[in-house]
Formats: C-alpha cells, structure tokens, sequence
C-alpha cells in the first residue's frame, strides 16, 4: 500500500495546489440543482485526477463526484472528491478540500484528506493508523455530549424534502457544548479523526464524501455507524461518527428526535 499512499498524496497535494492558486478568481458557477453547485474548479481539480490515475493505473477504477465514472471490472476503485466545500470555494470561504481514497474489493484501505489553505494533510491506511502531517492522531477522550463540540451539514435538498436535518440539529443543539456546520463533509470527519470535533452527522452524503473519513475516524480509534448504529457501508447515504464515547447518546438524540 506503500506506493498508493504516496501516489494518493502527491494527488492530492497537487489538486489541492490547483484549487489555491484559483481560489481568488473569478469562477464559474453551474447549477447541478436549486443550490448544489460546480465551478471550473472542481471540473478542473477532477480532469487531474483522473488523468493522472487513469495514467499511472489505466485498469483501475474510479467514483468520482462530477462525470460518469468507470467500470472496468478492477478489484480497484478510487474514490475522489475533486472538490469538497464547493459553494465555500465559491463564495471565497477558506474551508474545502481534496478527498481520495481507494478501496480493494469494496473495503477501503486507503484515504488521504488535504486542506490547501492551512497545509494540512490526513492520511490513513487500513491496519496503520490515522496521521496528520506524518504525525499520528486520535479521537478525542470527551466523554459526555454536554462538553461535546460537534459538527453537521445540510443536504441540498432541504427546500424540498423533510428530512432535510433540521429536526436533529434542533434536538442535538439543545444537548451538545456547541455545533459547527463549516460546509465539508470530509473535513468535518478528518477533524473527527484528529479530535477537533467529537462527533459528526449527516444525511443524503455519496461515497466520495465519507470513504477516506470513515477510515480515518475508524484508525483513529473512533466509530462510523449509519444514523441507527448499524453497519456503515460505501453505499450508506447517513452517517454518525464520533470518538466512540458519545455514540450511543448521539444515537439516542436522533432516534428521539421529532
């Protein structure tokens, strides 16, 4: 996995190197729906990143967020965000990033998470650990939801459908220390991994947004489950993530949420 891992990051230093040096021009904005948006730059960040895996491994698979991916059959998959935070980057808000992960066979045994504008760089392998520029990191050790910081997003859908969140933020903000909805999922759970945040939930993700996290929260020690505290899967749409300690209450909290 050696090779991977130090492919993967040099991918993702290099995508990410694109995104800051356009972070201060003028993008173009498509509408994929009401508010989910794509600019130059994701297309941009994706073209690289699947040139360059379609050029160092041409019979791998990949997922990725903006075109069709691929189906040749590999027992490899990459699974890349070219972008997350979009309509953060758009708006010239600092907080998005390049997620990557590669999963053998359906299991994901590989994810690096890089922040540009702060140099940060998460990385994870199945079995080694989870790191934060080389240095080795944890979930935190909070043990009550009270002295809980947690995080959570929105889907972008929440005009038109009900289970837009809202009801779970309402109800977990009542019993948390604080929530913070900074507008990347992938961050959000990187920062689970590394004992930021003590707790994270979302619904309506897609694969890209959770397979490098969820391995890096599991190698950090913590716990990835579906909203109900059963088995997460690529395919699940609804994550919790947490350090573990917490999880059950934060289960409980939605579960009992109206």
């Amino acid at each position: 996995m050696q090779a991977y891992r130090e492919f993967a990051v040099s991918l993702a230093r290099e995508a990410g190197e694109l995104l800051k040096n356009r972070f201060n021009h003028r993008h173009t904005v498509d509408y994929k729906g009401e508010i989910n948006i794509v600019t130059e730059a994701d297309i941009l960040s994706e073209e690289l990143l699947k040139s360059r895996i379609a050029g160092r491994f041409p019979g791998h698979d990949i997922l990725t967020e903006e075109s069709p991916g691929t189906d040749y059959g590999s027992e490899f998959r990459w699974i890349i965000d070219p972008l997350d935070g979009t309509t953060n980057y758009a708006h010239a808000y600092p907080v998005f990033c390049v997620s990557i992960a590669l999963a053998k066979k359906g299991e994901v045994g590989l994810g690096v998470i890089y922040n540009p504008m702060l140099d940060e760089l998460f990385t994870a392998e199945r079995g080694g650990g989870a790191f934060l520029n080389g240095r080795r990191i944890f979930v935190s050790d909070t043990q009550a939801l009270s002295r809980s910081l947690l995080a959570t997003g929105f889907p972008y859908d929440i005009r038109e459908s009900k289970n837009n969140n809202i009801n779970y933020f309402s109800a977990m903000a009542l019993r948390a220390q604080a929530i913070r909805r900074a507008g990347s999922a992938a961050l959000d759970l990187a920062y689970v991994a590394a004992g930021r945040f003590d707790g994270f939930w979302e619904l309506k993700l897609m694969p890209w947004d959770t397979a490098a996290g969820w391995l890096m929260i599991t190698e950090a020690g913590g716990l990835v489950t579906d909203l109900g505290g059963g088995d997460f899967h690529l395919e699940s749409s609804h994550v919790l993530a947490s350090n573990g300690k917490i999880h059950d209450t934060m289960r409980e909290v939605i579960a009992s949420a109206p």
